[in-house]
């Protein structure tokens, strides 16, 4: 992956650090003395982010974020419904189990969000790698299309990220 220019690492910086100063903003207010405190937590923040969290070949999508952020409480309350109904059932049919599931997005952060979202979705808990392309899920019932589900997640996380058209 070529390496960001410095004027792009130093815009993509700035605008880190506005959100990070804004956000400080919120939740302390705009006194004198908190706005120098902000300021130099905005700037640390944004440096560490840069470090952690590289700016990397292609933008984010907006919308499509707002769309899965929108989607996530409904998805994740329908899914927390289901396992109470088939863990509460008398005869309860559930069929625990793990679930060998294609890796698409590389590894590295992309695909640790990917499971960080995964594992707050009632019923599916990523618990590790079988191997470099093959991510191993713990369901909680077999029965379930587990591996569509989790490709669909995976596909929906990864429109959030779009090539830039700048190149």
């Amino acid at each position: 992956m070529p390496r960001p220019s410095p004027l792009s690492s130093l815009r993509h910086g700035a605008l880190r650090a506005a959100a990070f100063l804004a956000l400080w903003l919120v939740l302390h207010g705009g006194g004198a003395g908190a706005m120098t405190v902000g300021v130099l937590t905005a700037l640390a923040a944004a440096r560490l982010s840069l470090a952690l969290l590289p700016s990397g070949p292609g933008r984010i999508a907006w919308g499509r974020l707002a769309g899965l952020v929108a989607r996530f409480p409904g998805q994740s309350l329908r899914a927390g419904i289901e396992v109470a109904r088939l863990a509460l059932a008398p005869a309860s049919r559930l069929r625990p189990g793990l679930v060998a599931c294609p890796a698409r997005l590389p590894a590295g952060t992309a695909r640790d969000v990917f499971h960080a979202y995964l594992s707050l979705q009632p019923g599916t808990l990523p618990v590790g790698m079988r191997d470099a392309r093959t991510v191993l899920i713990h369901a909680l019932d077999l029965d379930r299309p587990v591996t569509r589900e989790v490709a669909a997640a995976e596909a929906g996380l990864a429109r959030i990220r779009e090539p830039r058209a700048d190149g």
